[in-house]
């Protein structure tokens, strides 16, 4: 399978996609494309049974979303789910009859969160993962599902502190918080995840199928949910001060790979003046 943003390899019933986006795996309207070919060629392939999603980078798994490219990334998603919405098209691959599992390093931030979330599990790296649902500094909400995931996974508190507070949460916080099943060492988690899969696409198609239909009935939102919280975000994002953080996000290196490290850092400055190189006399 030859995907521009990700690199796929096949062992028996598991696939393994490394996400391959440079320079810092933005979610724009290649990488959705990508993941709905993959998503739509693995189903129609009645031998695979688990997906595994990695990054070739080991500082961003997926940064966030392109806000440069917000129109063609949900256009992009529509060919999926008939409607311009990356929450919808992430709520899919939770009703897919294939088993999804992130296998994380790196960053993992905005819509990059709320994709690993619509996952079926998720495992990061002791050493480097960091979670962020930062969309508040920007005066919207997470609107792809981040809202919906992060409640039922943390309650009511804990989802509220990680998406009021807009700050990095290390992998063990994030264990310790429900957001991911567990944290492993760097250097036990491909062999951890490679056995897990495969052990998983052992046991009969069917019965992930009825399992996951029976788990989703009782802990996944519905679409009209969804929906509703990828509308408060586009407003959000769309306000005159939502406009104005976001250019001052962008005049402080938002979207470019080294200004991003210390994402959290830089979103509490969008507010202040932006330094200006003195000229020479």
């Amino acid at each position: 399978m030859a995907l521009e943003t990700l690199d796929v390899r096949s062992e028996g019933s598991v696939l393994f996609a490394a996400i391959t986006a440079p320079p810092m795996n933005l979610l724009g309207p290649e990488l959705v494309r990508d993941l709905i070919s993959l998503i739509q060629t693995a189903e129609a392939d009645g031998d695979v049974r688990v997906l595994v999603f990695s990054s070739a980078d080991p500082d961003y798994f997926i940064s966030h979303v392109d806000v440069t490219q917000i129109a063609r990334y949900r256009a992009e998603a529509a060919k999926l789910v008939g409607e311009p919405s990356i929450g919808l098209l992430f709520r899919r691959l939770a009703e897919s009859p294939l088993v999804s599992i992130a296998q994380i390093e790196g960053r993992v931030r905005g819509a990059g969160s709320e994709f690993v979330l619509g996952c079926d599990m998720r495992f990061a790296a002791r050493e480097s993962a960091l979670f962020c649902q930062f969309e508040q500094a920007f005066g919207a909400i997470p609107g792809a599902g981040g809202v919906q995931h992060l409640t039922r996974l943390m309650g009511r508190a804990r989802a509220l502190e990680v998406m009021l507070s807009a700050q990095d949460y290390d992998a063990e916080l994030a264990e310790r918080y429900g957001w991911i099943n567990r944290a492993l060492p760097a250097a036990e988690l491909p062999d951890f995840v490679d056995a897990l899969a495969h052990r998983i696409a052992g046991f009969p198609a069917a019965a992930h199928i009825m399992l996951k239909d029976r788990v989703n009935a009782i802990t996944l939102a519905s679409v009209e949910e969804f929906r509703r919280d990828s509308d408060l975000f586009a407003q959000g994002m769309t306000t005159p001060e939502g406009a104005s953080r976001t250019k001052s996000a962008m005049q402080r290196g938002f979207q470019t790979r080294d200004a991003e490290i210390d994402l959290p850092g830089m979103l509490a400055t969008l507010t202040e003046p932006v330094n200006e190189p003195r000229s020479e006399p």
